[in-house]
């Protein structure tokens, strides 16, 4: 039996479905906060509990997620004291990736919509497992690929060795580890390193440009100096429609129910790694249409003649590419943010960008920051301030005060946080429909 400490956690959510799908048995436990990633183990049987000590016991394999040690938690602490095996979340992964040939997608932006594209085309056409960070997670012993999200956060990704990796753009995040954007680059040199077949990589991001590989490499963008290049690309109301070129040679015509140049950006890493494996580019294209996105990703409800995002954007650059997607969607509507800082460190880096971004909104209302593994002891001048007081018209919220939306018409409401929002977002839509 395989006890996950911390199995809510979004990539430990999808490691227990996909073990559960191989036919091992699996349980965890977490906090008693309800989280959407818990929906795919619930929907499977897999019994999750609530942190106690007494959950752990001889004859158990402890999978521990990174949020937890024996310091913050009681658990953990005592599978060491029986002397218990355990393995991060990131070994465990890399143990069943060697069983199938695995492609792993990295990036600071966009790896988990492009894991969900892949592993939705892949899966139409020949079968694929996937391991995605949105909580998702599938596999059979009989598909040859498996599809993993690879995140780069102390970097978890080096313990994985796949025979493609997919590398969507290098920026500098988790400032809370890497000191700066040439230690991100190092990682990833690290990363690209560990891959045996070709690395398929966005060629029109400056930093992915600086890995060096002494294997095949493929770049795909919208610069004519990439390998891939899409062409007469149309941004409208409906979608995103281009031509793909390979090597100068025009392949095909694609469309896309999604919005947003980094969403076609991930499309030509698919399309790119299926053509490469040599799959029917038809096909590939019939199921780039039906492809609805990832969970929490510009996910949508409609409320009078409100729609309601919920979004994980949290970075500068998630930020403006969740903003000028819901541009491209809704031109006659009003663009609304309700944003929450994610992380002191972060916050403090990266404020002044935020504020440009969130200044493209017609209204922004700020929450206070979410320190995730951040204390505000430590960060006593930090707070939501340092952006909301540089944005004109900014207003503040939090979770118990849906009505300062309520007078909100005609708009897209924005909700971006890599927390969930859910409660604000249900309380929202109440007031709204009564």
């Amino acid at each position: 039996m395989y006890h996950f400490i911390g199995i809510k956690g979004s990539g430990m959510s999808s490691l227990a479905q996909i073990m559960d799908s191989l036919g091992m048995e699996v349980q965890g436990s977490d906090v008693s906060k309800h989280f959407f990633t818990e929906e795919g183990l619930i929907e499977r049987g897999i019994k999750i509990y609530e942190f106690n000590p007494e959950n752990i016991k001889e004859g158990l394999i402890v999978v521990q997620g990174n949020a937890y040690n024996e310091t913050n938690n009681e658990e953990v602490k005592r599978a060491k004291e029986l002397n218990l095996k355990i393995l991060s979340y990131q070994d465990m992964v890399g143990e069943i990736s060697k069983m199938f040939n695995t492609i792993c997608i990295a990036g600071c932006h966009g790896k988990t919509t492009t894991t969900a594209m892949l592993s939705h085309v892949l899966n139409n056409i020949t079968g694929c497992n996937y391991l995605i960070g949105d909580g998702t997670g599938y596999a059979n012993k009989n598909n040859k690929y498996f599809a993993l999200e690879s995140c780069e956060y102390k970097r978890h990704f080096l313990s994985y060795k796949p025979s493609y990796s997919i590398i969507t753009n290098i920026e500098l995040d988790h400032v809370d580890y890497y000191k700066d954007i040439y230690d991100v680059v190092d990682a990833y040199q690290s990363f690209i390193n560990n891959t045996s077949k070709c690395a398929i990589v966005c060629g029109d991001d400056e930093n992915t440009r600086k890995l060096k590989f002494d294997k095949k490499i493929i770049y795909y963008g919208l610069s004519e100096e990439n390998n891939v290049v899409a062409k007469n690309i149309n941004y409208s109301e409906d979608g995103t429609s281009f031509d793909v070129y390979i090597d100068n040679t025009y392949i095909n015509n694609f469309h896309l129910k999604l919005y947003g140049k980094h969403m076609l950006l991930n499309s030509l890493a698919v399309i790119t790694l299926c053509y490469l494996e040599g799959l029917d580019l038809d096909k590939v294209k019939e199921h780039l249409i039906t492809f609805k996105g990832a969970k929490r990703r510009f996910t949508e409800i409609k409320v009078k003649d409100n729609i309601i995002v919920d979004d994980y954007a949290h970075h500068p650059t998630e930020v403006l590419a969740t903003i000028n997607s819901a541009r491209q969607k809704y031109p006659n509507k009003n663009i609304v943010a309700v944003f929450e800082p994610h992380t002191f460190t972060r916050t403090i880096k990266f404020h002044k960008e935020l504020i440009e971004v969130l200044k493209k909104c017609d209204q922004v209302y700020i929450m206070d920051i979410y320190g995730a593994r951040e204390k505000q002891e430590d960060y006593p001048n930090v707070t939501y301030k340092i952006i909301a007081d540089e944005i004109e018209g900014a207003q503040t919220i939090n979770r118990d005060e849906a009505f300062k939306l309520k007078d909100l018409n005609n708009s897209v409401i924005i909700f971006m946080s890599p927390n969930d929002l859910s409660k604000l977002e249900n309380d929202y839509i109440k007031l709204k429909q009564e």
